[in-house]
């Protein structure tokens, strides 16, 4: 979990330089990071701490993960309090570390669901134990204590206004764009047959047990449809075995076991071909604070049909057709 600081310029902020703290993984918040370091010519300190520590949750708070956790968390504070300068957190993941360090910071917080998870309105990725609550009101409250918020909505803008109580001042609105490895690139498919494609996690609140529903009335009230498979690439997330054991058995109980082709993770070139292949991307997530893969989706020529929560109608406009 080393820190090594690299880049050769600086951006200034009056006489303070500004640090990227950047973190590596497969998940949006990684790309988020990596992208910001490739496109910026600021130093860069790079740590795996968020993918390896910060991402467990569900075990419990007398258990050994607990304080590897909290050592974690500390041992990074501790280095970053000995850089001059303004840092750039790239996740609101690290309010955990936030409320350890004495230099100002900046911090990205891409939503709030685990927030509402914690408060008993999910769950929307998992229900949270008594250490993860912990944890949780640790990211949100070092969170809080930044000299500005960046969000990628005005739907997450205005969740931590109403919700954190957050000065409206203090937060600003920077969307996400879309790598440019999205563009049309037809050429590879996993199946012979037409399909549609979703990208995204299992976990509950990305609704894909609608999706599964929906994609068996299609099936059954169109019979020239009986051919037409659902593609489901991404990983699980967090909780793997459990959602996967979910989905499975719903799929089986919809008679579906033929119709469903699990990709799980894919390299992003070979997404954009899932993308361009598809007959359809469908999005029914409950909510984000973003949501790339509609955008992706788009960038690659292929129509999108996306449920109308959260911040959905705010990010693709009149792009999308809405259900």
């Amino acid at each position: 979990m080393g820190l090594p600081l690299r880049g050769v310029s600086c951006v200034e902020v009056g006489f303070m330089a500004v640090f990227l703290v950047v973190t590596h993984g497969k998940g949006s918040m990684d790309l988020y990071s990596s992208r910001l370091a490739r496109h910026l010519t600021v130093p860069t300190i790079h740590t795996t701490v968020y993918e390896e520590v910060f991402e467990r949750f569900n075990s419990s708070l007398l258990s050994p993960s607990t304080l590897l956790e909290f050592h974690a968390a500390s041992a990074l504070a501790r280095r970053l309090n000995k850089v001059e300068g303004v840092f750039h957190l790239p996740n609101h993941h690290f309010g955990r570390v936030c409320v350890m360090l004495k230099r100002p910071f900046i911090i990205t917080v891409h939503d709030l669901i685990r927030y509402f998870d914690a408060q008993g309105y999910g769950p929307l990725i998992h229900r949270p134990n008594l250490k993860d609550k912990l944890w949780i009101k640790l990211d949100y409250e070092g969170a809080k204590r930044a000299a500005r918020i960046i969000v990628p909505s005005n739907r997450t803008k205005l969740d931590l206004v109403k919700f954190l109580g957050v000065a409206e001042e203090k937060v600003r609105v920077i969307y996400h764009g879309v790598d440019e490895v999205f563009r049309p690139s037809p050429g590879w498919r996993p199946c012979e047959e037409p399909y549609v494609l979703y990208v995204g996690s299992e976990h509950p609140r990305k609704n894909l047990a609608t999706l599964l529903f929906a994609f068996k009335e299609l099936k059954e009230e169109n019979p020239e449809l009986r051919h037409l498979k659902l593609v489901k690439a991404g990983r699980v997330g967090g909780g793997e075995a459990e959602f996967r054991k979910e989905t499975l058995r719903l799929v089986e109980a919809l008679g579906l076991v033929n119709d469903v082709v699990f990709l799980d993770w894919v390299p992003r070139a070979k997404l954009a071909c899932l993308y361009s292949e598809a007959e359809v991307f469908v999005f029914p997530s409950l909510y984000e604070g973003f949501g790339w893969p509609p955008l992706e989706a788009m960038a690659c020529g292929c129509p999108v049909i996306s449920s109308n929560a959260a911040c959905m109608p705010e990010i693709l406009g009149d792009a999308a057709i809405y259900a």
